[in-house]
């Protein structure tokens, strides 16, 4: 990419300020988790009360690769970025980080959602926790998520109850969300926004 051109980075826009929720999805390797930051990064510089942020990350490094992956988010974020890993209590851990009204980034849901199900959790019973909890926060929340529902029909029963459960987690997030941006390519576009 040259000088020139425009990515997702380039967030910086008059309305910075992030509302109190905000969904962006995506497919894998899209851009989404960078967009979502660069969202943040822009909500920092355009609120003076705000001087750091919250990553909650919902993945653990299980192999050398997914470490590598951790790793680089962890240096791209730089040290404005405070992270707490929680697998299961999200909810929680959200209304915690944003306390004090800083930003706060949930990367992801998608394998939050991997994680209650791999805990045999009631599905619904934790999307109306995490929901009820996104009602209770007192800071502006990026939730991140992957879009599997573009896809293949996946070949295993619990692949498919997985992306089932996930489209229900996006609509769900989505219809309580003020601002659904999609991803693409690195670019965003915006689905919703009841922020204007």
């Amino acid at each position: 990419m040259d000088e020139t051109s425009s990515s997702s980075n380039d967030n910086a826009r008059p309305d910075s300020r992030l509302p109190p929720l905000t969904l962006v999805l995506g497919g894998a390797r899209s851009g989404k988790s960078a967009h979502a930051e660069a969202l943040i990064a822009a909500h920092l510089e355009a609120d003076t009360a705000a001087h750091r942020a919250t990553y909650i990350a919902t993945a653990e490094a299980g192999d050398r690769e997914m470490a590598q992956r951790i790793a680089a988010h962890r240096e791209r974020r730089g040290d404005q970025w405070g992270t707490i890993e929680t697998l299961l209590a999200l909810g929680d851990t959200i209304v915690e980080a944003t306390a004090r009204g800083e930003p706060v980034l949930v990367d992801c849901l998608t394998l939050w959602l991997s994680n209650v199900m791999h805990a045999g959790l009631d599905i619904a019973s934790e999307t109306e926790s995490l929901r009820d909890a996104l009602d209770r926060v007192h800071g502006p929340v990026v939730c991140v998520s992957n879009e599997v529902g573009l896809g293949i029909v996946p070949a295993t029963k619990l692949g498919r109850e997985f992306r089932d459960a996930a489209g229900r987690l996006n609509q769900f997030i989505a219809a309580q969300a003020d601002r659904v941006e999609f991803i693409a390519a690195g670019l965003p576009l915006t689905l919703k926004n009841e922020t204007s």
